[in-house]
Order: C-alpha cells, then structure tokens, then sequence
C-alpha cells in the first residue's frame, strides 16, 4: 500500500508532481464506468480507469506533495527573514496575517530542535535553534532591514 512515509523515500518533489500528474491525467480522462461504456458525451475516450492502487498511490502522492511544499515553505520564509524581509510582508506572500506567518515559523523551528533529518525536519542543535529564533524575530519587526 502507498503511503506519503513509505514514497517519500521514493520520490523527490519533482518527481512526485511528475507521477501525481500522471495518475492524476489519467484519472480526468477516463471512463467513468468500469465496464467502459461511453463518457457523457457519447465518445469513448479509451482511457482506462485507474486501478485501486493506482487511486491509493494518488492520494498518497497529494499529501506527500503537501508535506514537501509545506517544509520548502519554511526554508522560504527564512530566507526572506535573511533577506530583511518584514513579517507583514512574508504574511502577505503567504495570504495570511503575519502574526500567523510568524507561528507557523516558530512551529517548524520548534519541530527541527535536537532532531535528526526525518519528513520535514532537517534537526538541529541548541545553537542552530537560537540562530534561527534570532533570525525570526518576534511577529511585530514589521519593518524591512536592508
């Protein structure tokens, strides 16, 4: 059975959006009944349905997609933190309120003390963890540094 832990191991980012929209254009253009009877407009697109597995395996690949952008997220919002970027400024490229941008941060930071890489976590020491808070700052630097 696929599930997002057991094909992490398997894919990268890249080639999980590659599978994902594989299975995914398969899945939009086939027949909506198994025995292959024509589609709604009477044509018959030929494409068989996806299998079980196959359903599994893209939903499996839609959280795992999820997962990764999530942590590339982080990475993002701390180099624009490291590129003098202001928390409203970050809050407003992620649609959200900087109060919200800022805790979500603090969260991943919080998951990456004293662990090792596993999903989402690259796992770092107490000196790494307090660079990265110095970094964050508190949710109200609201202004750019240059």
């Amino acid at each position: 059975m696929s599930t997002p832990d057991e094909l992490e191991t398997r894919f990268t980012l890249r080639t999980a959006v590659a599978r994902y929209d594989e299975l995914r254009t398969r899945e939009s253009l086939s027949d909506p009944d198994e025995d292959g009877a024509d589609g709604p407009d009477g044509a018959f697109s030929g494409v068989a349905a996806l299998s079980r597995d196959e359903t599994l395996e893209l939903l499996a690949l839609g959280e795992l997609i999820a997962r990764k952008a999530a942590y590339g997220r982080q990475l993002s919002v701390r180099s624009a933190r490291r590129a003098g970027a202001s928390w409203s400024r970050i809050g407003a490229a992620l649609g959200t309120s900087k109060q919200a941008a800022w805790e979500a941060h603090n969260r991943w930071i919080d998951e990456q003390d004293g662990r090792r890489p596993r999903t989402g976590s690259i796992g770092w020491d107490a000196t790494e963890v307090a660079a990265a808070r110095a970094l964050a700052g508190g949710p109200d630097d609201d202004k750019d540094r240059t």
